[in-house]
């Protein structure tokens, strides 16, 4: 707990009167009584997102809550001192902020929830589940396949495909399914920590301009270090033999799914080069994607509609092979994951505005050091929700190399794998594979994640320092 009282120290340093935050002259107000209201809001509302699987209350609703509550009350006391149009700067800039990654994100989950239902991952499940692997086979699958697929989609949906993998084949073995959900965990964070589409964080990263598209790739030797490591010797605890053979029937794919998967790497491409070659925003190159997925919509549509004529089924007939709606497959995103995101960004971005990010980080970095610094970002990460700790960063903008920004997307995306509530993929997997895959069936890795940790950060260090 050391980490923890060394960052409640830095909140409670005293600072001069003003403080520039990326904004034009603010007052400090980290001792006022605006300053300790904001910071209580903040943790209450953290310690009910934590609680989220106890309470049943989804994590959005008290980070919205919050948000308001910190930039109300920043605004009473500016309103008294009659500078208010500096509060309105501040919340602009934030939403801005949130604004690229909220379209970003939607696009992704668009075309994801698309794969989804076009049966994409469910024929690679099916085709994994009738090969007869080996538990330990299926073991190093799941996990390459987890690392190499949350790269493009998001660790959660990555997380929850390899886990329904195991579950099919694993009924039976809990002690296989537990050591299964450990491994992909790991590797879906780790796979998400060299690419700028892996990880919410890694995506902010990028967004942010701190790190240019290609140098993601740097990560990609340590992060294959964090996931094997800890592979190679929770492999020895796979239970021996191979479970049953099991034939699955019928075809999961749909008319559309290899297309669609095209259409995605194809909007991928149309981001990355609005970015490097048209120096704009990524998101609006995710936007124009999100064109070429409307228009093959389109296109679907009147093949469906030709089949319903040609067949006299009735419209939106389960059979018809061509159903497609897109405006279906935005209205099903992770609305609740993206609301979170919104009211993290402005609650963390209301602390900065108060002074209490600048103050965190002239101690933090200027005390301890970069490289310090840059790990203890990767444990508070498996306690904390890696988002708010990765945006705090980004707002605090340390001066430090692209070597030390490098290990702190690499941190802040596989620190989460330590603890299972670290990350959205180990939350997620508690509920899928409950009574099986626990927090203290992981607790008891954590030594073993540990090193691969460790492990990661020394061959960045050695590689790209």
């Amino acid at each position: 707990m050391k980490w923890f009282f060394t960052l409640a120290l830095g909140f409670l340093i005293t600072t001069p009167t003003l403080a520039a935050e990326g904004h034009s002259a603010t007052l400090d107000l980290t001792q006022s009584w605006v300053g300790f209201s904001a910071a209580a809001i903040f943790v209450v509302a953290y310690i009910l997102v934590i609680m989220e699987e106890k309470l049943h209350l989804r994590k959005s609703k008290p980070v919205l809550l919050a948000a308001g509550l910190i930039w109300i009350l920043i605004a009473l006391f500016y309103n008294s001192q009659e500078i208010p149009h500096v509060v309105e700067a501040g919340i602009r800039h934030n939403f801005l902020e949130y604004a690229e990654l909220f379209f970003f994100l939607l696009v992704a989950m668009t075309y994801v929830n698309a794969m989804l239902e076009r049966g994409v991952f469910e024929a690679l499940r099916n085709w994994l589940i009738e090969k007869g692997f080996s538990y330990r086979t299926l073991f190093w699958l799941t996990g390459i396949l987890a690392f190499f697929i949350s790269p493009v989609a998001d660790n959660l949906t990555t997380a929850l495909i390899m886990c329904a993998v195991v579950l099919a084949v694993g009924d039976g073995k809990p002690q296989f399914i537990s050591i299964a959900c450990i491994n992909i965990v790991v590797g879906a964070n780790a796979g998400g920590a060299f690419s700028p589409f892996g990880d919410i964080t890694t995506l902010m990263v990028w967004q942010k301009g701190v790190i240019n598209f290609w140098e993601f790739f740097h990560l990609f030797i340590p992060a294959v270090v964090n996931f094997v490591l800890p592979a190679f010797i929770m492999q020895f605890a796979v239970p021996s033999g191979k479970p049953a053979q099991t034939k699955v029937e019928g075809n999961a794919l749909k008319y559309g799914g290899i297309p669609i998967v095209g259409l995605f790497i194809a909007t991928i491409i149309t981001a990355v080069s609005f970015h490097n070659i048209l120096h704009i925003p990524p998101v609006f190159g995710m936007m124009t994607g999100l064109a070429y997925l409307k228009f093959y919509g389109f296109y679907l549509r009147t093949k469906s509609i030709a089949w319903t004529q040609a067949a006299e089924n009735p419209p939106g007939s389960h059979s018809d092979p061509y159903d497609f709606d897109v405006f279906k497959k935005i209205a099903n995103a992770e609305w609740d994951t993206l609301f979170f995101f919104y009211g993290v960004i402005l609650a963390v971005g209301g602390l900065g505005f108060i002074g209490y990010l600048s103050l965190s980080s002239s101690y933090i970095y200027g005390e301890l050091g970069a490289t310090n610094a840059n790990i203890l970002v990767g444990i508070m990460s498996a306690i904390v929700d890696n988002i708010p700790v990765m945006f705090a960063v980004l707002t605090m903008n340390p001066d430090m190399p692209n070597v030390q920004w490098l290990l702190v997307t690499l941190t802040a995306g596989v620190g989460g794998s330590l603890l299972s509530i670290g990350s959205a993929a180990g939350v997620a997997l508690m509920g899928q594979a409950r009574g099986q895959y626990t927090f203290m069936s992981h607790l008891k890795w954590t030594p073993v994640i540990a090193l691969g940790y460790g492990a990661s950060i020394a061959v960045h260090l050695l590689l790209n320092g």
